[in-house]
This record gives structure tokens, C-alpha cells and sequence, in this order.
């Protein structure tokens, strides 16, 4: 019984001893400081801060927002007036988010206000001291990379299946617009694209920076675009194939831009969908919606513009003594006789006025007063590369070339 006694007390000592231990570690684990990480953003410490975030509402102003957050007229007056040089308030569009930095005290006052136009650019004004206002921009990183694929569906399509924005099938459509038809691209027609895409903060993808190389199998042959500054002090860029040959011709391809298709050829006996009967369709009909804006292909002068019963409203341009085109069942005819344009300018919308079962636009094309098929000519050269400027425009693309082949090899021996 002696034992019994002493063993129950034995028990409670080393529970109550456990069970103090348990609580004096708990009691230590509460007493240890959670550390708030520190975050960095817009070039502000936000642990300062009361930081609230928001969006542009339809029919936001600058004052109107202010207002939400108790800053008086005075004081809204006060900063457009001083920061109008660095910040254009009518510049606030509905749907794009922005900051609010305040005092982490009652009454919360507000310190900083920052909008951000884009993923990238933001103003900035800051209320602290003085009102001081400007633009910036996060930090990018820039990172290189080389994709080679077949095309499968549109250019734009194969793009985004390959992890690229697809916003970059319309550069290269610029890119080749002289050089490549888009309409007439097929399944298995390869490419392959060196570009340099841009990184906000070394993590967040935010889109396509440039072009440094690309190639396109077309037709059984490999079509290369480098880009090319004659000089540092140039704002524009040319591409030139391998041999420094320019890409860019007299005429475009098309007289739309890329995505749309070709309904019907030129044809010395084509049936007629209106009149129902054989005849000759002297140009080629691009089927697109109603509207879409119609481009001249190459510069020149408008020579005539006007209605008939065949062939709607319709533009003519002059480009020298040899070429002229024209375009058909336009919607509306945005240029009047005798007016310059440069090549891809618009000159009008498409239509269905005239003869025409849909809309469509049907582009002629006319060498020494006869009209020809403008898909089976071979078009006049711009400017070739000046011979001084050769050396170093091979020295700077034979890397980016072979870059290109080496992958495209390893791609497509798969």
C-alpha cells in the first residue's frame, strides 16, 4: 500500500512537470516577433504605409477619386496645377488600376497617389513634403529566345501553342508582308524566330520586346529577315535577308493585312456568281467583314475614284509610267483623286457595293495598261543595302543565323 502511494505521487509530480514545461514553451513560442516582410514596389517601402488598391471607375477623374479619399478642392487644384507638366490627368482611363499610399496614423492621411497606365509605365504623385509628380517604368529584364514550329491553324495560333504572345504573328506579317503571302500559308509550312521578350522584375512576363532573326519556309525556299540600323543615330529598321538583299519590295502581297482569304483568282473564264454567266475576272477577290480598312500596296497617286454599276465604289492608284492598281466594291472611299499615299495607307473600307455577293475587295493589277495577275509577278526590289554598310551588316547576322539553323535543325529532324 506504502508503494501504491508512492508511485500515484511519483506519476502526478512528472505530469505536473510535463505539463508545466508544455506551457512555458507555448508561452515562449507566442512571445517571438513574427517579422513582416519587407515589400518593395513603385520605388516605395508599403510597410510604411496604409496601402489601399483600387480601380479606375467610368467616369473617374482625378479629383473624383481624391474626393473619395477626403482631399479637399483646394488641394486637388493644387497638385493638377503643379504636376500637370509631368502627368496629363486626362490621361485616366477607366479600367486601369491604381494606388493609394497613406499615413499608417489616424487620420490617414494621403502621401501618395500612382496610376499605372500599363504593366510597365506608372506616374506617380507623391503628397509627403511637397507635390512632386513623374513617370517611371519597373524594372525589365530582357531574355533571348529561339522557337522553331510548323504552322498549325494561323500564324497567330501556332504562336500561342508555341508559348509566345500572339500579338507577334502581326510583326511578322510586317516583317514579310513584301516577301510572304499570309493568305496562302499551309499546314507544315515552317519558321523559326530568334526575339527577345521582356520580364518585369526578373518574373512577370509582359510581351514581346523585338525581332532579332526569323525564317520562313515558304514555297520550298527559306525566306530570312534581319533587322539592320545603317546607323546608331537611325530611328528606322530594314530587313534584309542573308546576302543583305532588302526584304521590303515596291508592292505588298495583299491589300489587307494578314487573316483573311483569298475567295477567288484571276481567270481568263470564271463563272460569275451575279450575272450567272463565263466571263474574265481580272483581279483577285479577298474575302474580309465589312469595313475591314483596305491599304494601298505600294505608294503613288491617286488617279480615280468613283462608282459604276460593276464594280461599286472603287480607287485607282498610279504607282509609276509601268503600274497601276486598283480596288473594288469598297464601302467607303476614304481618298479623293490627285491625293499622295504611301504604300499601306488606307484608302478605303471593304464593301459589297457593285457586283458582289459578299464582302470582299478585288484587287487589280495593271502592268503597261494590261491587267496581269498580281499573284504571279515578279515585283521590283526597293533599295538595295548600300555596299559600305555590307561588312558589318554579315558580321552581325552569320551568329544569329546559325543560331537559327541549329535549332530549326534539332526541331525539325524530330
Amino acid at each position: 500500500m506504502k508503494y501504491k502511494i508512492l508511485s500515484l505521487l511519483f506519476l502526478f509530480a512528472l505530469f505536473s512537470c510535463n505539463d508545466k514545461k508544455e506551457k512555458t514553451a507555448k508561452e515562449a513560442k507566442k512571445e517571438v516577433p513574427v517579422k513582416e516582410p519587407v515589400v518593395v514596389e513603385f520605388g516605395f517601402t508599403l510597410n510604411d504605409f496604409k496601402v489601399e488598391n483600387d480601380t479606375v471607375q467610368s467616369g473617374d477623374t482625378f479629383g473624383t477619386i481624391m474626393d473619395k479619399h477626403d482631399l479637399g478642392e483646394y488641394k486637388v487644384h493644387e497638385i493638377t496645377e503643379k504636376a500637370r507638366d509631368s502627368f496629363n490627368f486626362r490621361d485616366i482611363r477607366a479600367g486601369k488600376p491604381y494606388v493609394i499610399l497613406k499615413s499608417k496614423t489616424a487620420p490617414h492621411q494621403v502621401q501618395v497617389f500612382i496610376y499605372q497606365k500599363d504593366n510597365i509605365h506608372y506616374n506617380v504623385i507623391d503628397l509627403r513634403d511637397s507635390i512632386v509628380a513623374y513617370r517611371r517604368k519597373k524594372p525589365l529584364t530582357i531574355k533571348r529566345r529561339t522557337i522553331a514550329t510548323e504552322i498549325k491553324g494561323s500564324l497567330s495560333e501556332t504562336l500561342s501553342n508555341a508559348g509566345v504572345d500572339p500579338s507577334m504573328a502581326q510583326n511578322l506579317a510586317d516583317i514579310y508582308a513584301y516577301s510572304v503571302d499570309f493568305f496562302k500559308i499551309q499546314k507544315g509550312d515552317k519558321f523559326a524566330v530568334t526575339f527577345d521578350e521582356k520580364y518585369i522584375n526578373d518574373t512577370i512576363y509582359a510581351g514581346v520586346e523585338s525581332l532579332q532573326a526569323s525564317f520562313f519556309e515558304y514555297k520550298g525556299k527559306k525566306i530570312y529577315a534581319f533587322p539592320f540600323k545603317h546607323d546608331t543615330a537611325s530611328t528606322k529598321t530594314n530587313y534584309y535577308d542573308e546576302e543583305g538583299k532588302v526584304l521590303k519590295t515596291m508592292f505588298l502581297k495583299a491589300p489587307l493585312k494578314f487573316g483573311f482569304r483569298i475567295s477567288s483568282k484571276f481567270s481568263k473564264n470564271r463563272f460569275h456568281p451575279v450575272q450567272q454567266r463565263f466571263k474574265a475576272h481580272n483581279g483577285t477577290d479577298y474575302a474580309a467583314s465589312h469595313g475591314t480598312p483596305i491599304i494601298t500596296t505600294a505608294s503613288g497617286v491617286v488617279e480615280r475614284t468613283g462608282y459604276t454599276a460593276g464594280n461599286g465604289n472603287y480607287v485607282k492608284v498610279k504607282h509609276d509610267r509601268t503600274y497601276s492598281t486598283q480596288y473594288l466594291h469598297m464601302s467607303k472611299i476614304l481618298v479623293r483623286q490627285g491625293q499622295r499615299v504611301s504604300q499601306g495607307d488606307v484608302i478605303g473600307k471593304v464593301g459589297s457595293t457593285g457586283l458582289a455577293t459578299g464582302p470582299h475587295v478585288c484587287y487589280r493589277f495593271w502592268k503597261n495598261g494590261v491587267q496581269v495577275d498580281a499573284l504571279k509577278q515578279k515585283l521590283p526590289s526597293s533599295i538595295p543595302m548600300d555596299a559600305k554598310y555590307k561588312s558589318r551588316f554579315i558580321s552581325e547576322m552569320t551568329p544569329m543565323k546559325k543560331e537559327l539553323d541549329s535549332i530549326a535543325t534539332l526541331k525539325f529532324k524530330k
